[in-house]
């Protein structure tokens, strides 16, 4: 198992940045696959940003690319994602999430095992 712990919302300007943490315990992230995952009102889970622990493969959904990076501190045992030029359609809570198996589909939000508790990015325009 893995424990996950979201960090960093909040509510910023279109344009701003923001840069979220995710610890987590039980298990070293780098064994894994770890996610960003972001729910809006009313919206399906959207996959964001992930990394395979197999091979250090990243990806992004399209809307973010160039905009969000994903990055994980071994040392530390922690995610983050660091993200940019945010706009409101970026308002979303923001998901920490695990697939503790490294054959999973990285990009699929419903293969997660486990998920943090969620932190609330809120952009205004």
């Amino acid at each position: 198992q893995i424990q996950l712990v979201e960090s960093g919302g909040g509510l910023v300007q279109a344009g701003s940045s923001l840069r979220l943490s995710c610890a987590a315990s039980g298990r070293a992230m780098s064994t894994v696959v770890m996610g960003w995952i972001r729910q809006a009102p009313r919206k399906e889970r959207e996959f964001v940003a992930g990394i395979n622990g197999k091979d250090n493969m990243i990806y992004y959904t399209d809307s973010v690319k160039g905009r969000f990076t994903i990055s994980r501190d071994d040392a530390k045992n922690t995610l983050y994602l660091e993200m940019n030029n945010l706009s409101p359609e970026d308002t979303a809570v923001y998901y920490c999430a695990a697939d503790l198996s490294v054959y999973s589909k990285v990009v699929v939000a419903d293969d997660y095992d486990y998920w943090g508790q969620g932190t609330q990015v809120t952009v205004s325009s």
